[in-house]
């Protein structure tokens, strides 16, 4: 039995292997029957399944297109759509896509393959969500954070730095890779059957589950938020709206966050931390005068929301 079956690390290194060695490795797999390795004979079956298990880890590591991240950004938007509702206001929902979208002309990723979208949820919490490809939502509870509006451009551009760095992306290739080496782990010492192919060659689902239980219950890393907050200055800047608005946002979130809630407080680090970050960014920097065409309009627009 011994030599008709291959041990589950022999079978992990083998694929791993396959995968480092590119597309001529995988090609020439294509004409190669039973094979010894390392004194264990793996018949023809099990070949069969090891090229189709390194083909799909091999999709599993493809960078991911602008199309099929609009795709997963729209899979991810609907399933965020089934735990939040939108607001219904017209006029609020096109003023923050003139805002937004006016941001991310500003940004380093000025387009994506279906364009930036925002979206007002009626949540009395305090969140926002950036999926893949550009769809961004802002609870009720966030804009009351914000008092003028350039505190609500430093939302968004928070927001859209972390599409910009593709964030949600990278949570997603950790998921896949998470999914193909638990099955290698427990279907390792047998041939994989059909329902195991399906699974490594279909990760879509399980990719867009990843992204969504990132941005709703876990949250990014300090590092990515810190990233974010960093690219949200720059943005900010080059709009010209004030980047100190974005501190001023995040002492208001500090003293509305209940610590023990489940929105920001749970997802993100705390605001005064992220405050005593942005410091050395900002040093030197002067306050901008206040825009009273931008307050009148962010007043008249958002001032009973």
């Amino acid at each position: 039995m011994r030599n008709k079956l291959i041990p589950v690390v022999a079978l992990f290194f083998l694929v791993q292997s396959l995968l480092l060695s590119g597309c001529r490795t995988m090609d020439a797999l294509d004409g190669l029957g039973a094979i010894q390795v390392g004194g264990f004979s793996i018949s023809e079956s099990q070949m069969a399944s090891i090229k189709k298990t390194a083909k799909a880890m091999g999709r599993a590591f493809t960078d991911i297109t602008p199309e099929q991240e609009y795709y997963i950004g729209r899979a991810v938007g609907a399933k965020l759509l089934g735990q939040y509702h939108p607001y219904d206001d017209q006029r609020i929902n096109r003023y923050l896509n003139l805002i937004g979208r006016s941001l991310a002309a500003y940004s380093e990723m000025p387009e994506t393959f279906g364009g930036y979208h925002f979206l007002l949820l009626d949540d009395p919490s305090i969140n926002a969500f950036a999926a893949p490809g550009g769809l961004i939502f802002v609870s009720r509870g966030m804009l009351r954070c914000c008092l003028n509006e350039d505190e609500v451009a430093a939302v968004l551009a928070h927001e859209i730095a972390h599409v910009q760095l593709k964030h949600g992306l990278q949570a997603i290739k950790k998921g896949r890779l998470t999914n193909v080496f638990s099955i290698m782990a427990t279907e390792g010492v047998k041939q994989l059957a059909a329902p195991e192919i399906a699974e490594l060659t279909n990760l879509f689902e399980d990719s867009i589950h990843d992204v969504t239980s990132t941005l709703v219950n876990s949250g990014y890393s300090r590092a990515f938020e810190r990233q974010a907050d960093a690219a949200a200055l720059n943005i900010l800047a080059r709009t010209g709206y004030d980047p100190l608005a974005l501190n001023a946002m995040l002492g208001a979130m500090a003293q509305r966050l209940d610590p023990q809630g489940l929105d920001f407080a749970k997802t993100h680090p705390d605001p005064k931390e992220r405050i005593k970050e942005l410091e050395p960014l900002l040093a030197g920097r002067q306050a901008m005068a206040c825009d009273l065409a931008r307050y009148k309009r962010f007043k008249n627009t958002l001032g009973k929301i």
